[in-house]
């Protein structure tokens, strides 16, 4: 009766203890950061937010959307993080993110726009990183070609760019 107790309590703790180490912890950003998320979320690194320099993000599995814009000419590639990725990664579970620009301008995005083939967090087009004089260093690109919803000014306006503040809030 004993060593059957004494073996599940030894096998509770090496679960708990495997299960702590295994849970993904949030690093420090290294570099300039260039976002800050805050509100509901379960991930963080620093005084309730979670801070990402440019590093971090080019280390969530980015993706590259081809598309057309109404304030760029012609086709571009933006490579970035997905909305969902960053969603996931940073364990949202309010309704609403609000994302603030560098100048204070400020959209509601619902957290139902982060989907498989949703927007992304863009940090370069067409290779090249995008600067504050090029809408950096972030913009919320929607894949507008491809997915013909998102033609609207709904999303249009959603697309934020010199994106560097998220508060998820519902």
């Amino acid at each position: 009766m004993h060593k059957t107790r004494l073996c599940l309590t030894l096998i509770a703790c090496v679960l708990l203890v495997g299960g702590a180490a295994s849970a993904q912890v949030l690093a420090l950003p290294k570099g300039e950061v260039i976002l800050s998320a805050t509100g509901q979320i379960s991930q963080t690194n620093v005084d309730g937010a979670a801070n990402f320099d440019l590093e971090m993000l080019k280390a969530m599995e980015p993706v590259s959307i081809t598309t057309s814009t109404i304030w760029t000419g012609g086709v571009h590639t933006f490579t970035g993080v997905p909305l969902k990725r960053l969603v996931d990664t940073l364990g949202i579970t309010a309704r609403t993110l609000r994302m603030t620009a560098i100048n204070d301008y400020m959209v509601e995005v619902p957290v139902a726009d982060a989907v498989e083939g949703g927007p992304i967090l863009a940090y370069a087009m067409d290779g090249a990183a995008m600067t504050v004089r090029d809408k950096g260093p972030l913009w919320l690109i929607y894949p507008f070609d491809s997915e013909p919803s998102y033609q609207t000014e709904v999303y249009y306006s959603r697309s934020i760019w010199q994106l560097n503040r998220i508060e998820a809030a519902n």
